[in-house]
């Protein structure tokens, strides 16, 4: 028998709640983790030792922590930004033993031990570091908040090179990589500037390379 239309015709009402009295009664399975945090219990916690911009720093935090928020939250060095929050910006561009990182995907207990650079730590006020003297001269900076890692990053890239570390823009892998624009902006392409100040900041750079030439 064919129905008519009118006895096919279903509410946008009744079909909410279906999928209402559906979701009812699933059942999503728990794990032992997950219960304690949602009834409430403490948080796991570890205590950490590391040193930051040349001092030790004892914390105890919650495990899941990042290194962005163990700086930013808990050491109060707000230089370092949280931009993206999923390591696509630079903003939260900090050093770590020698080696650049986005510090906001990776978590404080990973870095036991570990010496770690952020902007505060490069220079002073009274005493900048060639980097960020040359920024200001360069206005390399413009708004402001993705300059910590942009900075970072710089200091960073110049040793990068000076190492002989080559990039993706290397034309010969067994030789030294020269200081170039073509290098530069291949290493600081995961810094973003949405001020566009990209030609300042390698104004800057260049500056600082021809100084330590």
């Amino acid at each position: 028998m064919v129905e008519r239309p009118g006895d096919m015709e279903i509410s946008r009402r009744g079909i909410l709640a279906g999928t209402a009295a559906t979701a009812a009664f699933a059942v999503v399975p728990v794990s032992e983790g997950n219960a304690a945090m949602t009834s409430g219990a403490a948080p796991p916690m570890m205590k950490l030792s590391l040193k930051v911009n040349g001092k030790a720093r004892e914390l105890e935090l919650d495990t899941r922590t990042t290194l962005l928020d163990a700086l930013r939250e808990h050491l109060h060095l707000t230089g370092t930004k949280k931009g993206c929050d999923h390591g696509q910006c630079g903003a939260c561009t900090v050093i770590v033993d020698g080696r650049r990182i986005n510090s906001c995907l990776s978590l404080a207990i990973m870095h036991e031990g570990d010496s770690v650079t952020t902007v505060e730590g490069l220079g002073t006020v009274g005493d900048l570091h060639p980097m960020q003297a040359a920024f200001i001269k360069h206005d390399g900076y413009q708004c402001g908040y993705c300059t910590p890692g942009q900075i970072c990053s710089a200091v960073s890239v110049l040793d990068e090179i000076k190492r002989g570390i080559p990039s993706h823009v290397t034309a010969d892998l067994t030789a030294k990589p020269a200081i170039t624009n073509d290098e530069m902006r291949e290493r600081m392409s995961g810094n973003i500037c949405r001020c566009g100040a990209y030609s300042n900041i390698l104004e800057a750079m260049t500056e600082v390379a021809e100084q330590r030439a």
